[in-house]
């Protein structure tokens, strides 16, 4: 398995989005040249709020200067103006590790926006410029109606204001490695990489490498959609990927009923376990609310219970917690609806949504007592259209399960109620014992060895 630093083996992260979350202006040219708006400082009750959930880290997104939404950086090295500056910044690491909370930076490393210095600096220059090295350009742009003085650029995903780095050019290696060791030195504990899938994997091993040699604690993980995950891990150096395969089965199996799609990815997923830990997630900036996912609310239950329980690095999004809902929508605005401003407090939220809250706290504090779910040998028991049973044992070795560990998480979409008898070849004393309800809506019978679901009912049993 890939080593990763020992803190993230105790790790829950709590993700936010400043820009949406503070009510920044939309547009950093909304703010008048030469002002700050100093916003970070206004995240620290929201750091008791992640304490209070039983996270022990912070996922911020992008806080560099941009243009627009953040991912379209223009100084790397500055922090976006309508947030704050770098004392802002570092307060705000100062703040989180005062409440022990570590803090995992956003970094936009494939691509950047149309004002960063050394795009401007090309466009001036032209092709022989050593700036034009740090792009993949065409001169002159074939496209233009007048022969074009200014170059054509790749960009990311066909969004022409994303201007794509050339991750074959040392100048760009150079810069990044400063770029991560610059902000570990001001505080920050981690990095995720947004669109690594889209950079050669090959690029990050040097950088990491010194990076880590600088900075051994840091933890690295790349924003990675589709590919091979574990090849990815390996030839890249990184300490881990987004899980975005469990993170569609999740959904989708719940809302169509399709166990099967689900004990796929589960299985899946205790391969990748095998190579390294994955980031895990049922919600984030980008995607469509798992609240607006579902459309039954009882299996609201079963994904968080999938994210707490089996192996990973689990990342709550700011307002799942409370149930937030939210559509993403493919247009200009269309991720409005999942970045949305919040109030000044945690006390100022809807009362509505505390019930969500509590069942995460329960949750959380359920993978808090079991630390060894980070990286647990996972199998799938049973499966059927109406039910899944997985089962969870510590892995070989681990430092922090005693011998009797083990637990089992029982799900179901029936309509009508569910039973389910114990095998004898369970982990831990879940083998021979009665199991004892750590969560959920079953109940136990036969002496503890039958779970009782009631219709869309849930639970995860370990020993008493």
């Amino acid at each position: 398995m890939s080593p990763e630093p020992g803190w993230v083996r105790h790790a829950v992260l709590y993700h936010l989005y400043p820009l949406g979350f503070l009510g920044a202006e939309r547009t950093a040219d909304e703010v008048p040249e030469g002002e700050v708006r100093h916003r970070l400082s206004a995240l620290e009750p929201w750091l008791d709020h992640a304490v209070s959930l039983g996270a022990s880290g912070i996922l911020l997104g992008p806080v560099f200067a941009s243009r627009t939404h953040g991912y379209d950086t223009t100084d790397h090295l500055a922090v976006d103006r309508r947030l704050g500056d770098e004392a802002d910044l570092v307060a705000l690491f100062a703040a989180a590790h005062a409440r022990g909370l570590r803090v995992v930076l956003d970094g936009v490393f494939n691509h950047v926006g149309e004002d960063f210095g050394e795009y401007r600096q090309a466009l001036a220059e032209g092709p022989s410029s050593p700036a034009a090295r740090w792009f993949r350009l065409r001169w002159p742009d074939p496209s233009a109606a007048d022969g074009g003085g200014h170059p054509a650029h790749d960009d990311f995903e066909g969004h022409g204001a994303l201007v794509a780095l050339a991750h074959d050019e040392p100048a760009v290696a150079a810069h990044v490695e400063h770029v991560m060791r610059y902000w570990l030195e001001r505080g920050a504990d981690g990095w995720r990489l947004d669109a690594a899938y889209a950079v050669p994997p090959a690029f990050w091993a040097p950088v990491l490498t010194a990076v880590r040699a600088a900075h051994p604690d840091v933890y690295v993980v790349g924003e990675v959609i589709h590919g091979d995950y574990a090849g990815i891990v390996a030839a890249s150096g990184m300490d881990a990927v987004t899980q975005y395969e469990l993170w569609k089965a999740t959904w989708s199996s719940l809302e169509d009923g399709n166990a099967w799609e689900l004990a796929h990815a589960l299985r899946r997923h205790a391969e990748f376990t095998e190579a390294f830990v994955p980031l895990t997630f049922v919600g984030n900036h980008d995607v469509t609310r798992i609240a607006s996912r579902l459309s039954d609310p009882r299996h609201l239950d079963h994904a968080l219970a999938l994210l707490l329980t089996v192996p990973g690095t689990p990342c709550v999004y700011a307002g799942d917690e409370h149930g937030f809902t939210g559509v993403k929508e493919d247009r200009a605005g269309g991720d409005d609806a999942v970045r949305p401003a919040f109030p000044a407090t945690p006390s100022e939220l809807s009362p509505v949504g505390l019930p969500v809250l509590h069942r995460h706290q329960e949750l959380v504090g359920l993978r808090r007592r079991h630390p060894w779910l980070h990286d647990a040998e996972l199998s799938v028991r049973h499966v059927s259209n109406p039910l899944l049973v997985v089962a969870l044992a510590p892995r070989a070795g681990a430092p922090d399960a005693g011998p009797d560990e083990g637990v089992l998480l029982v799900l179901s979409t029936d309509d009508a109620e569910v039973r389910w008898g114990l095998p004898a070849d369970l982990p831990g004393a879940l083998a021979a014992g009665p199991a004892a309800l750590a969560a959920g809506t079953g109940s136990l019978a036969d002496g503890g060895r039958t779970v009782v679901l009631p219709p869309h009912g849930w639970a995860v049993l370990t020993h008493p």
